[in-house]
């Protein structure tokens, strides 16, 4: 559906430069946008491609100008980004379909609206929500909840009692609820501990593809409404997770620890158990982490450290080269003096 450049503009609530009427039938970044596409603009760089585009329009922050362009201008050209795409690229609309191939108990409810994809199992007493979506080859165990609006994408598994809010997002290939890795060492034999806990989704939560959440062994692993978890991530079992906080890519969050609100953690760090970290932390990409961190703060390193002292250890270092050859210059001279 084509908008115009006031139609997008009062969407983002932004002030239009230039003409308001322009149409605008796509979005495309500079290096691709054609005749009638809008663009976006964070940095000076970026605005120079963007006036040199063929695009029509550039979303824009700040007071910057443009002699051959129509602007949006907006109090952030990343936020307004966020809310323009969804004109342009809509998810369909998928309410109220059933596959036959699709295996529903008598006693599941699933709501009228949902939509349940091909080759869905859901088991018994499982209850899903208004709106909510399973898109093929997804696994729910006995007595789960996925709430309304929720989508499943192809292959995603729910073990038994799992409990998903509303407006989740879990990602191809997501394993919710399997076992801890819990075992006791007796007579030379690793023993399984049996896992009975679940898990629990709060709302508005993202977990991407081929990321795993285990199983409370008692009681439940908890993941914080808004918190959003990047591809490749393995929380275990009994991990707390607050609110709206970010995990990247190969994180590694051992057994019942309990990470804050707010919190954003690298790519490949990992968390030993049963540690404490606080309300907005933030923990540097491939960080190994050994001790509770109290609220706020950068953190780096393994074992990681605060930023500063991290970063003086390791100037530290790159002058550790030039330092032994000095002293192994001063061995010389006092060597030489003896003589």
């Amino acid at each position: 559906m084509p908008h115009t450049v006031a139609d997008i503009a009062k969407h983002v609530r932004g002030e239009v430069h230039g003409d308001s009427t322009t149409p605008i039938t796509g979005f495309a970044p500079a290096d691709s946008a054609k005749r009638g596409d809008l663009t976006f603009a964070e940095t000076d760089a970026y605005f120079a491609a963007a006036e040199a585009s063929a695009a029509s329009a550039i979303l824009v922050a700040g007071d910057r100008t443009s002699a051959s362009k129509t602007l949006i201008r907006v109090k952030n050209a990343r936020v307004a980004f966020a809310e323009v795409l969804p004109l342009f690229f809509a998810e369909p609309v998928l309410e109220g379909q059933r596959h036959p191939t699709a295996v529903i108990p008598k006693t599941a409810f699933v709501d009228d609206t949902a939509c349940i994809g091909p080759h869905c199992v859901i088991g018994e007493h499982c209850v899903i929500g208004a709106r909510a979506a399973l898109l093929g080859g997804n696994h729910l165990g006995d007595n789960c909840a996925v709430g309304e609006d929720t989508k499943l994408f192809p292959n995603v598994v729910l073990y038994a009692r799992t409990q998903v809010g509303k407006r989740v997002r879990l990602h191809a290939g997501c394993v919710i609820g399997s076992d801890g890795f819990g075992y006791v060492f007796d007579a030379g034999v690793h023993h399984k501990v049996l896992q009975v806990g679940h898990v629990i989704i709060g709302d508005d939560v993202e977990i991407g593809a081929n990321s795993t959440v285990d199983r409370g062994a008692i009681g439940a692993t908890v993941i914080g409404k808004g918190t959003k978890i990047d591809n490749l991530v393995q929380i275990a079992h009994n991990v707390s997770l607050g609110e709206h906080s970010i995990l990247c890519a190969q994180v590694g969050i051992a057994g019942s620890v309990k990470l804050g609100n707010y919190a954003v953690i690298g790519g490949q760090v990992g968390i030993a158990g049963h540690l404490k970290i606080g309300n907005q932390v933030t923990i540097a990409a491939q960080s190994g982490v050994m001790h509770d961190i109290p609220d706020g703060g950068t953190w780096l390193g393994s074992p990681a450290q605060p930023d500063r002292s991290t970063k003086r250890q390791w100037l530290a270092l790159q002058q550790l080269p030039e330092l032994l050859r000095r002293v192994k210059e001063l061995e010389k001279q006092l060597a030489a003096k003896k003589k």
